[in-house]
């Protein structure tokens, strides 16, 4: 859905369109040993659940509950939040079962099922994808608001969380990527309710941002 609201600060004066979305899941997890692929184990928070209770607490530093195993590249103030698309769920099924591994948790049984987050994102979003987000955009809950500041890319340990090697590959390649959130008012959240993507200064695509970081890599 649409509604006509305010130009963003460098849209030169055009009115850009809000666009509506929901929430559809809320996910934390602490950092423990992981068992992966191999039979080998590793530090990670990527197996996230969901909330317990209805409702979920977030600050500056991201969701109640919720923790990162290597802050260098999750979480601090620029990336409290992880938030992705569950439009993408097809597409890495589709990939787990080419790859023979049937389940994201295969190697972990205490968090199978339907509750855990596909690639470890804290907030399952339905209605928003990529090329749909700009640097800056803000993400309006009705108890807080979160802002968009750059894409997810996948650490070192990501194939081996996921389960299978060509994991990061899969990510670069189709840009599913989701993207990490800073936190511009404190507040509550939940499963369920409906939100609004408020536009930001509107400089840069999310999705440029990504497929730069690709290229980047494979010139490395």
């Amino acid at each position: 859905a649409w509604v006509l609201g305010e130009a963003g600060e460098g849209c030169r004066g055009r009115c850009e369109a809000r666009m509506t979305w929901r929430l559809l899941g809320v996910q934390v997890a602490a950092v423990r040993a992981r068992r992966v692929a191999g039979g080998r184990g590793v530090m990670s928070g990527i197996g996230k659940q969901a909330v317990a209770s209805g409702f979920c607490r977030v600050g500056p530093l991201g969701l109640d509950g919720d923790e990162q195993a290597d802050p260098t590249v999750h979480g601090g103030l620029a990336k409290a939040v992880y938030a992705y698309p569950s439009e993408h769920a097809a597409l890495w099924r589709q990939a787990r079962l080419e790859a023979g591994v049937a389940s994201l948790w295969e190697h972990d049984d205490e968090t199978a099922g339907a509750s855990a987050s596909l690639v470890g994102e804290n907030l399952a979003l339905a209605g928003l994808l990529e090329s749909q987000v700009w640097i800056g955009d803000r993400l309006r809950l009705p108890d807080c608001e979160l802002v968009v500041t750059e894409p997810r890319f996948p650490c070192f340990k990501f194939n081996a969380a996921m389960g299978w090697n060509g994991a990061a590959r899969q990510m670069a390649r189709t840009g599913a990527c989701g993207w990490y959130l800073s936190v511009a008012r404190a507040g509550s959240l939940a499963a369920g309710q409906m939100a609004e993507l408020v536009p930001g200064p509107r400089r840069v695509r999310l999705s440029e941002v990504f497929a730069a970081q690709v290229r980047r890599r494979v010139e490395l």
